[in-house]
């Protein structure tokens, strides 16, 4: 449906009646069955650190902006800087099972104005990927995000990451192109590639999460009868 100003120009769509700003992330702790999200504090430093050494190639920072971290020392004083504000706002994924700190993630760029709000600094140790957990991490954050009334969920990534390109398509974020020239980390250039959702799709996507989600979509030995990808597909405007 096209909509025009008093003038006869095409403009945006009218908000919906009743949308209000949503409120920002606030420091409380999400369950799932799987994980469970608390606020990073300083405490978790010392088990995330020792779940980070099972990447011993350090892979996991070929596209963060930081890190390696030789040290605890050094992972430790990072920890402390990332708790210091609300924007990027962090969480320790900790197993359930084990009561352990397995990875990170935060909101970030957040613009309850707008209604819109980015995941990223995701850092999932060994420990914690290709496990159910890091699919439920991420339906948690976005859960988050749309039932307190935002309308955008981003996902942003260096354009030649290709397991982050993937991972956003996975988990239902249409692909939005490619910004040049973004920004420069570690001394190189970053051509950063956009991915998102929109609160149309949330009904969908939470449907595609549940589904795989569900301990019945597993069998015996622990394989997925149904993929994700194959659950958030149809959701997808877009992809690349």
């Amino acid at each position: 449906m096209s909509h025009t100003s008093p003038l006869g120009d095409p403009i945006g769509a009218p908000l919906p009646a009743g949308w209000k700003v949503p409120p920002r992330p606030t420091r409380s702790v999400t369950e799932g069955r799987y994980v469970r999200l608390e606020p990073l504090v300083v405490a978790h430093a010392e088990a995330l650190h020792a779940a980070n050494a099972h990447d011993r190639e350090g892979r996991n920072w070929t596209y963060m902006g930081y890190g390696p971290f030789k040290t605890l020392e050094a992972y430790r004083d990072w920890v402390g800087e990332m708790t210091r504000n609300g924007d990027p706002m962090f969480y320790a994924i900790i197993d359930r099972a084990s009561g352990t700190p397995v990875g990170v993630a935060s909101y970030l760029r957040i613009e309850p104005a707008s209604g819109a709000i980015e995941v990223g600094h995701i850092n999932f140790s060994p420990l914690l990927q290709r496990a159910r957990g890091a699919t439920e991490a991420m339906y948690l954050m976005m859960k988050w995000a749309f039932e307190a009334g935002y309308r955008r969920y981003e996902w942003k990534c260096d354009s030649l990451n290709g397991p982050s390109r993937r991972a956003a398509q996975r988990l239902g974020l249409s692909y939005e192109g490619v910004f040049r020239q973004a920004t420069v980390y570690k001394g190189r250039n970053r051509d950063s590639a956009w991915y998102a959702s929109i609160d149309g799709e949330w009904p969908a996507l939470k449907a595609a999460f549940e589904t795989w989600l569900d301990p019945a979509n597993f069998d015996a030995e622990g394989r997925q009868r149904q993929s994700l990808s194959d659950l958030t597909w149809p959701v997808l405007v877009n992809v690349g």
